[in-house]
């Protein structure tokens, strides 16, 4: 990176595992759970994640914190490999839903981010009031 080589997101998690390795055998280590991904044009997309003892595995899906408890049960029952970006968008909006029922914390925005072969661009945020006025809405439809 310093000397302007490309890393493709396999290698730069390979290279950030590395670092975290051998900081974590000196007098300076550094304690860090993270999710690396991007997008590399010959092999795709990738996640990797990277926990605090500098292990690494490569994943389809993530989420880490409390908030990972309540919603890996939901990205194992909905993820499959042809996800369309409007699936994608409809499980992060199930898992902030069962997130702010489940959670003694009130999130009240989450922040959507793609990263895909077109570069790295936002979504609209989920919000509480958002997911209400969508669960009324579907309510309503269910009702009639």
């Amino acid at each position: 990176m310093r000397n302007g080589y490309e890393l493709s997101p396999k290698a730069a998690a390979h290279f950030t595992r590395r670092n975290l390795a051998d900081y974590l055998r000196s007098r300076t280590p550094y304690q860090v759970n993270m999710f690396l991904g991007g997008f590399d044009d010959k092999e795709g997309p990738h996640l990797h994640f990277i926990d605090y003892l500098a292990n690494g595995k490569s994943l389809p899906f993530g989420a880490q914190g409390y908030g990972g408890f309540f919603s890996a049960s939901i990205l194992d029952r909905y993820y499959h490999n042809k996800l369309t970006e409007a699936e994608a968008y409809d499980i992060m909006k199930k898992c902030v839903a069962e997130i702010q029922k489940r959670l003694i914390i009130n999130l009240k925005n989450f922040k959507v981010v793609v990263v895909d072969k077109n570069g790295i661009r936002d979504l609209e945020d989920i919000t509480s009031v958002k997911l209400e006025a969508a669960i009324e809405a579907a309510q309503g439809v269910h009702a009639r």
